[in-house]
């Protein structure tokens, strides 16, 4: 991609988590706003749209440089495993589900059910994997793991601060961003890269 298209990237992917992450805090967050709408304070409300929206700018950077991080490592992947590197990503989605139940489980002690951890790690692997499957309709069947592997794994690496941060508040606000962002990036990459494909191959 050339620098025009990077920048164009990097600002709608950070308007998509503007959006996403004002729009999740008005149901996460509901009686923050409710608090400023009985008495009606417009500077509260404003304040907190502000917030929240900045908040959401916040973690579209922190997904943007997971996924250029991503694509680093999936080159970097492919040079050091060939043709064991699905496989080895296969691997690594499986390690990192089980450790989305495993690890907050143990961090609660047991004060939140185990049952919760698992519809929340099964949540996030099936919309990878349907993100992943147009990923590889729109492009090609390869494309399957790698789409999976950065939408569960990259998504949950990214999603660190928010699963220690006290409280589920911040932890969905945060989730909810990043897989908005994350399918976006994932999804439009090789429409920018064919289009810059077609331009070369025309003026030719």
């Amino acid at each position: 991609m050339n620098t025009r298209k990077v920048v164009g990237l990097f600002w709608k992917t950070l308007l998509i988590g503007g959006v996403a992450g004002l729009l999740t805090s008005f149901f996460v967050m509901s009686e923050e706003y409710a608090k400023n709408l009985s008495p009606f304070n417009l500077m509260e409300l404003s304040g907190l749209v502000v917030f929240f929206l900045g908040l959401g700018f916040v973690f579209s950077v922190v997904s943007q440089t997971g996924f250029f991080a991503y694509l680093f490592i999936n080159r970097l992947g492919l040079g050091l495993f060939r043709t064991f590197w699905p496989t080895v990503q296969v691997l690594v989605v499986a390690f990192v589900v089980f450790d989305l139940v495993y690890f907050p489980y143990q961090a609660t002690k047991g004060d939140v059910s185990v049952f919760w951890y698992i519809l929340m790690a099964t949540a996030i692997f099936i919309y990878g994997w349907i993100i992943a499957k147009i990923k590889a309709k729109e492009t090609h069947q390869r494309a399957f793991i790698p789409a999976l592997f950065f939408m569960v794994v990259i998504t949950a690496i990214e999603w660190v601060p928010g699963l220690r941060a006290e409280g589920t508040d911040y932890a969905w606000l945060m989730i909810i961003t990043l897989l908005a962002c994350n399918t976006y990036q994932l999804l439009i990459l090789h429409r920018l890269t064919n289009n810059e494909s077609n331009s070369k191959t025309k003026s030719n």
